[in-house]
């Protein structure tokens, strides 16, 4: 029962981002009557809410009827680092919550969910609404705040002088890697939707070394880098797809080059990991997939590559790093 009502649980903790419930406990425990004005909801039904979370650990509440923030609520404040706020909001989203609701449909015809459901592929559909498509991009910069530090601990630059993101949304894993390493410059190329979202973003700070480039990274990616990285961009697609991209990095990487994926690596045997569980996302929207070592080893031949090594982080994710074959 506990997992069957997961998903309400989880639509409580969504709601409860949503109407940014944490971000207003930032200067200390309020009751739901203090917070419904302020928030725009019935004082009655936010208690309700505020209770049920109280109940798995987001948010605390007091013998007063007041709650206080919790370390699980605290990172659903919208300036928390790192924030999971809006992956709380995506999460809850109708297209979202209606593409698992047709996950047995998916396993028996292999229809994509938002294609069966809206007419058209996952990211046109989240082009063309952008107040959802907005809160996905948040999301995945959200979880950039915890997975970008994970991957600059794991991953030696050094000795990278240009680095590309190929989808790299709004930037936040780039900026964290050009932080780190103030001789580099770095290009972030994604579609131009996009990019124009991530101007004034993570990469501000160091904007005289960034260079902004849009287009469609199965015709081509910035050619003459000494890197390629890609994080959550390999597992959406199948392989033939992902051939296309990694081609493009082979063609256009400078000699003794680099390519890194950031992504998760299914192991071997029965126990959870939660690749296997994000493998399922991918099967529902883009059609992608989660893959093991030998998975990644052969796309990489089949690219022009030769995969090195996989260097785990302390996220769930690796860095997988090939070299020129």
């Amino acid at each position: 029962m506990q997992i069957l009502m997961g998903r309400w649980i989880a639509g409580a903790v969504s709601a409860l981002a949503r109407l940014g419930v944490p971000d207003h406990l930032e200067s200390g425990p309020r009751s739901a009557t203090e917070l419904a004005a302020e928030i725009g909801a019935r004082p009655d039904l936010l208690h309700r809410l505020m209770r049920a979370t109280a109940s798995v650990g987001i948010l605390s509440e007091g013998p007063d009827g007041r709650f206080s923030q919790t370390p699980m609520s605290d990172v659903l404040r919208t300036h928390a680092r790192p924030t999971v706020r809006h992956v709380a909001m995506f999460t809850s989203d109708d297209w979202h919550l209606r593409g698992w609701g047709n996950l047995a449909h998916t396993v028996r015809t292999g229809e994509r969910a938002v294609e069966g459901i809206f007419g058209k592929p996952v990211f046109e559909y989240l082009n063309e609404n952008p107040d959802v498509g907005g809160t996905f991009h948040n999301a995945m910069t959200n979880l950039s705040t915890m997975e970008a530090p994970a991957v600059a601990d794991a991953y030696d630059f050094s000795g990278i002088r240009s680095l590309t993101d190929v989808g790299g949304g709004h930037g936040l894993l780039l900026a964290t890697i050009l932080e780190r390493y103030p001789a580099m410059r770095g290009t972030l190329y994604d579609q131009p939707p996009v990019i124009e979202g991530a101007r004034g973003g993570p990469t501000e700070p160091m904007k005289d070394r960034v260079t902004f480039a849009s287009g469609d990274m199965f015709e081509s990616v910035p050619a003459g880098e000494d890197a390629y990285i890609m994080k959550y961009i390999i597992h959406d697609w199948p392989d033939d797809r992902c051939v296309k991209i990694l081609r493009g990095c082979r063609a256009g990487v400078n000699p003794g080059g680099r390519l890194l994926v950031v992504d998760g690596v299914v192991p071997e045997g029965g126990g959870f990991h939660m690749s296997k569980i994000v493998d399922l996302e991918m099967m529902l929207f883009p059609g992608g997939k989660e893959r093991t070592e030998k998975e990644f080893r052969e796309l990489f031949a089949a690219s022009g590559w030769a995969l090195e090594r996989i260097l785990p982080t302390a996220a769930h994710l690796s860095v997988i790093e090939g070299t020129p074959a």
